[in-house]
């Protein structure tokens, strides 16, 4: 059972919020206060941006995200004394301010977290939810009983769900962290209000978003400054949102979700500030202050499967990361990749996937609204009658069937025909930290949608989400509902993944993924390349990407596409390859993975990607050869 978590007693948040005001000038004047890291608030804006790399070796302590502000302030917190679970908390919050498109207060996301002391993987749910008066209907149209349109949906109040993710830093630095949020959030509220340098994947991000955030008038002030798109080499700063930080410094995580920051967040949902010349249908929202009041993160146990002598953790349900990961690696499990030629490897790599997304449609929700069989999606007996469907010498058509993991009788082998794959933005991001003292920090957060639902709440800096697009907006069929369809207080499903592999009881590797219902293929083909395919994990992450996901085509990077030598003979056995859909990116990419392995001896690497999403940013504390 989920234990959820209490926020603290009035009583001690009143005690908090006394013991803070102490911190007051210290929280306005960073650089005064003793034991912070100097360089992640020094004054000033910063001309340069940190340089990029995308792996670093060494050792004490190792963070990877996709952006070198944020993988820096994780850096000096780990400098500082800190230990994985501060380090992550601040990267993440410095997300917040230079990947505001992909992350921030407005969001939720899933920690999933090895605790050195204890040698256990524990994880934090900290999903969105739905208000309590959206009901199954809620993405209807009344006047026709039809889907609204998407983009229509998205763009609007209907699609906020209540965040999760200021109370998700608090419950991980209470229970495992070693110093307060308070001063967690001091580094990024010193980098929003100093500015960062606006690279080309920002000004990308923001010209994919520009028609939308025109539409809303605090947004279209936030990030159009002056009425235009913002300059690569100037700096972009948010002012807004340091005062954001610093507020949820001095009272605690419950200022958003109680008082007037609440209120202001329910008047925007309810009310979208839609700019006087929009010419678009925005729907408000059903969002109450009593709705931000209930909200609280869970702590679930994680998901696990065996797989070539390691343990692999994720998160269970509300998301589908963890047993749709499991599940593959457990039909995999029943084959030899390692002895295969690379072609036989990858084909059975996308049939274990198109298998297990079969089964994660059908099967997986909020396990507070429906009966998920995890356990039984993870049984090493109900893989191996699934690896059954896998042919050597020919491709699976899909939509391929799901089959009930609890009756034995729907393992008959039989390829009947299942529901199309449900829609889910690709944005997101993920970090990862680890610590001297062998703590380690997998986590992924977001917004939905890059750009969220393009809502600004007026004077505070932060997109709010449209996570509750992730429900399935119709029944799966007529027979079936699914466990999907939006609910009062439901948690809508996710595919985000964060991973750690154990290897004889200590912890091995990290990794997780942006990318929507990409990122469990994404998170699937990093572990067979570095476990099965004899990669290392730089070339594990570098690698062409393949995304089947019970479609009948299959995702592939141009890098497969243009010079793969085994598409030719993939698609000799069926399988039909398309590009994925162009973002804001140069070129069409799957996933963006952050990434550590450690090494033994104390050593550790940590890997960010060299190309995807511009690159992103791994740090070591010790750095050696």
């Amino acid at each position: 059972m989920p234990v959820r978590v209490p926020r603290p007693s009035l009583s001690r948040r009143r005690g908090a919020v006394a013991a803070a005001l102490s911190l007051a000038l210290s929280l306005t004047l960073p650089l005064l206060s003793p034991g912070f890291p100097p360089s992640a608030v020094a004054a000033g804006p910063d001309r340069e941006s940190p340089a990029k790399s995308p792996v670093a070796t060494g050792r004490d302590g190792a963070v990877s995200s996709v952006n070198p502000y944020a993988s820096r302030v994780g850096l000096e917190v780990l400098r500082a004394g800190g230990n994985a679970v501060d380090a992550a908390v601040a990267t993440a919050a410095a997300l917040g301010v230079v990947e505001p498109y992909s992350a921030g207060i407005g969001g939720g996301g899933y920690f999933v977290h090895y605790e050195a002391r204890t040698g256990r993987v524990h994880t934090i749910d900290g999903r969105e939810t739905a208000p309590a008066a959206m009901r199954r209907d809620a993405f209807l149209d009344p006047a026709d009983g039809e889907p609204i349109p998407f983009d229509e949906a998205v763009n609007s109040g209907l699609s906020v769900g209540v965040p999760g993710t200021p109370a998700t830093w608090e419950a991980a630095l209470d229970r495992w962290g070693t110093v307060s949020l308070a001063k967690a959030l001091r580094p990024a509220a010193g980098l929003a209000e100093r500015g960062f340098v606006v690279n080309e994947e920002f000004r990308a991000q923001t010209a994919l978003n520009e028609d939308r955030f025109r539409d809303f008038t605090p947004t279209a002030e936030l990030f159009l400054p002056g009425g235009e798109l913002p300059e690569v080499g100037s700096v972009f700063r948010n002012p807004d949102l340091a005062d954001t930080y610093r507020l949820l410094a001095r009272e605690g995580a419950d200022a958003l979700y109680e008082g007037p920051l609440a209120r202001e967040i329910v008047r925007t949902v309810r009310r979208p500030p839609v700019a006087p010349d929009a010419d678009r249908t925005v729907r408000p929202g059903l969002m109450t202050t009593a709705d931000l009041d209930r909200y609280r993160v869970l702590h679930r146990k994680p998901t696990r499967v065996e797989y070539r002598g390691v343990e692999v953790y994720s998160m269970a349900p509300s998301s589908s990361g963890g047993t749709t990961v499991g599940e593959a690696l457990n039909i995999l499990e029943n084959v030899d990749l390692a002895g295969m030629d690379r072609a036989q490897a990858l084909h059975h790599y996308l049939e274990a996937s198109r298998i297990a997304y079969a089964d994660r449609n059908r099967w997986v929700g909020d396990p507070a609204f429906s009966d998920v069989p995890t356990e039984e999606l993870l049984s090493e007996v109900f893989a191996k009658e699934r690896a059954c469907l896998i042919d050597p010498d020919r491709a699976l058509t899909s939509p391929l069937a799901p089959a009930d993991p609890r009756d034995p009788a729907s393992w008959d082998c039989a390829a009947g025909r299942g529901g199309a794959e449900p829609y889910e933005g690709p944005s997101t991001t993920h970090l990862v930290t680890a610590d001297r003292w062998g703590n380690v920090v997998s986590y992924t957060l977001t917004i939905e949608q890059t750009g969220g639902s393009a809502i600004t709440v007026p004077g505070r800096g932060f997109l709010l989400n449209n996570e509750l697009t992730d429900f399935d907006f119709v029944p799966l069929s007529e027979a079936v509902d699914g466990p999907n369809l939006p609910g009062p207080g439901k948690r809508p499903r996710s595919s985000m993944s964060p991973t750690i592999v154990l290897e004889d009881g200590r912890p091995r590797l990290a990794l997780g993924s942006p990318g929507g219902s990409t990122i469990i293929t994404t998170v699937l083909q990093t572990l067979v390349n570095r476990i099965d395919l004899g990669m290392t994990l730089p070339q594990a992450v570098a690698a062409p990407r393949l995304s089947q996901r019970n479609t009948a085509t299959t995702q592939a990077e141009p890098a497969f596409l243009d010079s793969s030598a085994e598409r030719v003979p993939l698609e000799r056995l069926g399988h039909r390859f398309v590009p994925p859909p162009r973002t804001f990116t140069p070129a069409p990419e799957i996933g963006a993975v952050a990434a550590l392995e450690l090494l033994g001896g104390g050593r550790m690497v940590a890997v960010a990607e060299p190309e995807r999403r511009g690159g992103g940013s791994a740090m070591v504390l010790r750095p050696t050869r």
